[in-house]
């Protein structure tokens, strides 16, 4: 389909006729930026600001506390978790959006726990992946001083041996967020339940990036962010599913107002709410929620044109694209690839390594309008990275070619050396 290495005109022949290519005008997109951070935030849907106003200047300005009934705004985070539903294999009525991701893991990871200590309480472990998103690391060491477990980190070809032993829940991210390596959920949870262990899937760089199919996996549990690939905006309520084999075994250890079974007869004493929506807290933020079903429609308005697999299709093309032209263009400049060159091990971005230069470059990319972002190493195994993220929905085969082309540029003219690039800024 292309030249070993692929020219302007072939990335240009292949937006021409691609069939995703008008899903491109769902969003607002600055002029001269080349977005490659979409697995970081999302982009700004055009949809969004004139709902966003809508609810703030209609149902609040002018409805005030009637718009809780005729607005809809309580049953607002099942509305959206069933949205999130129809792209992570889960059915309606089985996910909830609220709260935070880090919040609802300790929700489900408190409900995992608790599980296992009932069927197995000799099983004392945790196993986590040691490149795992730290947030999720944290929430973990803080339930296993709290509760008397063990939290044991491993690198990602090591979690099948260490399975075996007193391990009751397996905590892993699905794509994770510093490479871009995705793990095969089925085949993991499979090796967890042989081990007798319960699976915690945090699917904050895979919902809606890569087809997931969490009924299919048997999952147990499963939580996940808004503001990435679902687009809304940021600090976006995340999302919280269950396995229902599970729902009803545990009241979540946050068990606030808005998941008893009846919040409005102001018992006293609290009643678990059926099913998800016991894995609600206190009230939940309807502009934010309001946002965040804007964001989601832009990624179901995929569904006409072949939906998730199409998608995956188009990710797959563009991260691949991008590899070959640092493996070709970029040849001898000290860049490694820290993201599988496999595409079923592959979420939607590439991640580069460099010994020298990484954040520096990064920078120097940004101010020529090419947006990506830096992760620090820890000086041993896992190097500095540089991060890319491919959205479908709005990044083309162009924008690729023109992204490599301002890399190399950056290279090539020694820009990256620049002092003003080594400013640290607080976000990365």
């Amino acid at each position: 389909m292309m030249n070993l290495t692929p020219t302007l005109q072939d990335c240009e022949l292949l937006d021409q006729q691609d069939p995703l290519r008008s899903l491109r005008s769902q969003f607002d997109l600055p002029p001269g930026v080349i977005y490659l951070d979409g697995n970081s935030l999302g982009v700004l849907p055009k949809a969004t600001p004139a709902r966003v106003a809508q609810a703030v200047t209609q149902e609040w300005g002018t409805d005030l506390i009637k718009s809780w009934n005729s607005a809809g705004w309580f049953t607002l985070p099942q509305r959206v978790g069933d949205k999130i539903a129809r792209v992570i294999g889960a059915q309606a009525g089985e996910v909830v959006a609220a709260d935070s991701t880090s919040i609802n893991l300790y929700k489900v990871l408190s409900a995992a726990l608790h599980i296992a200590a009932a069927d197995q309480p000799h099983k004392k472990t945790i196993v986590s992946e040691r490149s795992n998103f730290p947030t999720d690391l944290y929430i973990a060491e803080a339930l296993c001083k709290e509760r008397g477990y063990t939290l044991k980190l491993v690198e990602a070809e090591d979690i099948a041996t260490a399975l075996q032993g007193d391990v009751a829940v397996l905590m892993l991210t699905h794509v994770n967020y510093r490479t871009g390596a995705m793990h095969d959920m089925q085949a993991v949870t499979a090796q967890a339940h042989a081990q007798g262990a319960l699976t915690v899937w945090d699917l904050a760089h895979s919902a809606g990036a890569v087809p997931v199919d969490l009924h299919a996996a048997q999952a147990d549990f499963a939580v996940g962010c808004g503001y990435k690939y679902l687009n809304g905006g940021p600090g976006a309520p995340a999302f919280v599913w269950v396995n229902p084999r599970h729902t009803e075994r545990f009241w979540q250890p946050l068990a606030g107002w808005w998941g008893h079974a009846t919040p409005f007869e102001f018992t006293p004493d609290y009643r678990p709410a059926p099913g998800i929506t016991r894995y609600q807290c206190g009230t939940q933020p309807i502009l934010s929620l309001t946002a965040l079903d804007c964001g989601l429609d832009t990624l179901l308005a995929a569904d006409r044109l072949g939906g998730m697999a199409a998608l995956r299709q188009k990710s797959l093309a563009l991260t691949g694209l991008f590899m070959q032209l640092v493996r070709t263009r970029l040849h001898g400049q000290g860049f490694g690839i820290a993201t599988p060159a496999l595409e079923s091990q592959r979420g939607s971005q590439v991640s580069l390594t460099r010994a020298e230069g990484a954040y520096t470059i990064v920078q120097a990319l940004i101010a020529r309008g090419v947006i990506g972002d830096f992760r620090a190493g820890d000086g041993g195994q896992h190097p500095d990275i540089l991060r890319f993220g491919f959205t479908p929905l709005y990044i083309g085969y162009a924008d690729v070619w023109n992204a490599a082309e301002q890399l190399c540029q950056v290279m090539a003219s020694g820009e990256w050396q620049d002092a003003r690039f080594a400013q640290k800024h607080a976000v990365t």
